[in-house]
């Protein structure tokens, strides 16, 4: 087995993406070292892992060059929602670009393959759907989001001329939106979002009028294709999208909400933020033919088991829903 007995770096291990992918890492029997420098991440992601004897959580910046020994890595370092990430513009452009070269340089020391989770935001506001990984995108690079958007491309870049000129071995997967428990009640995406007013009784906050559309992938199937991509061979190396075909608009995941917390409060319409994309699919054929990848969790079930997770965990907040 891939992951049997490696030890195994997961950069931004203590947000939500990376917190589900090292417990996994984990199952599989892998020493796991968990670095962040809990800018975006939560500690508690990490705290209930500190006696397991293969867990390993190092607090440090992934802008600032690191000296391990591992086997793999998977680079996950940046806030990955609009609010956080603009919050810093400037730090999230050094994560993206800074924390690639300073993960490649390790992997070419090492000799190792190294992940890149690249996203849907280099499609920008696409003019071409679904989007096929040979779209070149339509971004904005002087946006309020092109700190991300451009960092994530850069990287992107970086890692394919490491493979080029070095040799590295990399995998690199655009990642579409993701949820799932973890998530952080005032994350500013969607799904947390709507979960975290519709269980405080409060008013479901929508851009524009909800006609534009999200897809949504559960964080278990994504960790599911990361997983698989790194343990295939070279034909695996990418980009390769990973994202659920579950497309809505964001109006019906609204009523959505609305129906399964049996929340009796309304919906409110506020203006969109710039460069928001309108739709966004990903075609996954790409995945399914090389990985054998297709999402499983339909939104429904997902939502459903986020609005628990939100009750259990902010309770002295919210009224749990039922099963």
């Amino acid at each position: 087995m891939f992951y049997q007995s490696k030890s195994v770096l997961v950069t931004g291990g203590a947000g939500f993406i990376g917190s589900h992918l090292y417990e996994r890492l984990l199952d599989l029997r892998a020493s796991v070292y968990c670095v962040d420098n809990l800018s975006s991440g939560l500690r508690a992601n990490v705290d209930h892992l500190a006696s397991h004897p293969d867990f390993h959580f190092v607090e440090h910046d992934i802008t600032d060059p690191l000296a391990l020994e591992v086997d793999a890595i998977f680079n996950l370092a940046c806030p990955a929602s609009p609010k956080s990430y603009q919050l810093d513009p400037i730090g999230t452009t050094r994560t993206c670009v800074l924390g690639a070269m300073n993960v490649l340089d390790i992997a070419t020391r090492r000799n190792c393959r190294v992940f890149q989770a690249s996203t849907s935001e280099v499609y920008g506001d696409p003019a071409q759907h679904p989007q096929v990984e040979g779209y070149f995108g339509n971004v904005n690079p002087i946006g309020p989001r092109a700190c991300y958007d451009e960092g994530k491309r850069v990287a992107e870049t970086l890692f394919f001329d490491y493979h080029r000129m070095r040799g590295v071995d990399i995998r690199v997967a655009r990642i579409f939106n993701t949820y799932g428990p973890r998530m952080k009640t005032n994350d500013g995406r969607v799904v947390p979002n709507f979960v975290a007013q519709a269980l405080a009784g409060d008013l479901l906050t929508v851009y524009g009028g909800g006609a534009q559309t999200r897809l949504f992938c559960y964080v278990d199937d994504l960790v599911d294709g990361i997983l698989a991509m790194m343990a295939a061979g070279p034909e695996a190396i990418g980009p390769i999208n990973l994202g659920a075909p579950f497309e809505m608009t964001v109006l019906a995941l609204a009523e959505m909400i609305q129906r399964l917390t049996g929340a009796g409060s309304g919906i409110v319409n506020i203006l969109l933020p710039e460069d928001d994309p309108f739709q966004r699919r990903p075609d996954i054929s790409r995945a399914q033919a090389v990985l054998g990848w297709t999402p499983r969790v339909e939104p429904e079930e997902g939502i459903m088991r986020v609005i628990n997770h939100f009750s259990a965990t902010e309770s002295a907040r919210f009224t749990k829903v039922p099963a």
